[in-house]
């Protein structure tokens, strides 16, 4: 109980002992609220924000990355017509390439090499992927025919995709490739597969990416059989002279088949990857707006929510004074 007080001085401080009774009272519950709110895990303005900004710039990243692809693509679309003209002439001794899906490799000899190329940089869609699973079913493929194979991997993602499971296989691996590549690379991948004692195996298998247009790329895969494998040589080039000995002539030939047919398909597989990177970028550029669109309307609904708890405590405010 309160006694009135002739003391006009005092008015004012009896007048304010309610409101502050009030804030008093209601800080305790405000502060608990708060704790509840934080303790949910809800993120505030300040972090959505943040969030709204960092994926921004991810977005300005992957859109920079689909251009440069898009620009990139136009010169590997010109080297692999090139390339696939310079190694045209194989095809009459080593055949066409033919389609990983649903193959069996049954045609494979008893001892295979198999050579997967794949990329040096990852954010390519499943370029790598695709090669590393290919790869793996035709190793599979072999054993159960009761077939030995072993692998070369070109590239340093599909060494480490398939150093995971099949390190035991691997015999070679060649990296650190500098794109965009060229014949002399190609010499230098085939010099590693003879020194890895390609010319042992009873054929090379080359396992690559082959580009159809820019949202479109297959997997396939190259047989080639060493000539001093072949039984009767008469039936090779039968309509040709040879200075030298041909079987030695035969052998120079085949190396240098080998490495224009793994130029070929180093060049396929390397727009086939800039394909696929600008494909992927322009999904991650899609999928930065959606993420935007949606921390914007998360963010809007804090701020509205905190406008709206400042109203309620200025008119609650307001609300007590009257009374």
């Amino acid at each position: 109980h309160q006694h009135q007080s002739s003391n006009p001085a005092q008015t004012p401080l009896l007048t304010m002992a309610p409101l502050r009774t009030i804030i008093q009272r209601a800080a305790p519950r405000v502060a608990s609220m708060v704790t509840r709110q934080q303790a949910r895990g809800m993120a505030t303005e300040k972090q959505i924000f943040n969030q709204i900004q960092s994926t921004k710039n991810i977005k300005k990243i992957t859109s920079s990355m689909k251009m440069v692809s898009a620009a990139k693509l136009k010169g590997d679309e010109s080297r692999l017509a090139a390339a696939a003209s310079f190694n045209s002439w194989s095809a009459s001794l080593a055949g066409e390439p033919k389609m990983i899906e649903d193959a069996t490799f049954e045609e494979l000899p008893q001892k295979t090499l198999i050579v997967p190329i794949t990329s040096e940089k990852g954010l390519c869609g499943g370029v790598n992927s695709f090669i590393t699973r290919a790869t793996k079913n035709c190793l599979k493929s072999l054993i159960d025919q009761g077939k030995e194979a072993d692998i070369v991997v070109v590239g340093d993602k599909g060494r480490g995709q398939l150093r995971r499971t099949h390190g035991d296989k691997i015999l070679r691996t060649v990296t650190d490739i500098v794109a965009p590549g060229n014949f002399s690379l190609a010499c230098a991948i085939a010099t590693e597969l003879s020194a890895a004692g390609a010319e042992d195996y009873d054929a090379i298998c080359i396992v690559y990416n082959s580009f159809v247009n820019a949202a479109t790329y297959n997997q396939m895969y190259k047989v080639i059989t060493p000539y001093a494998k072949l039984e009767d040589d008469s039936a090779l080039l039968p309509t040709y002279d040879f200075d030298a000995d041909k079987p030695d002539a035969m052998g120079d030939l085949f190396e240098y088949m080998v490495a224009s047919q793994l130029f070929h398909s180093f060049m396929d597989g390397a727009t086939a990857e800039q394909a696929s990177r600008m494909t992927a970028m322009e999904n991650a550029s899609q999928n930065a707006n959606e993420m935007i669109d949606s921390l914007t309307l998360r963010y809007n609904r804090a701020r509205q929510a905190r406008i709206t708890t400042e109203l309620i405590e200025i008119i609650s405010g307001a609300s007590a004074l009257d009374d």
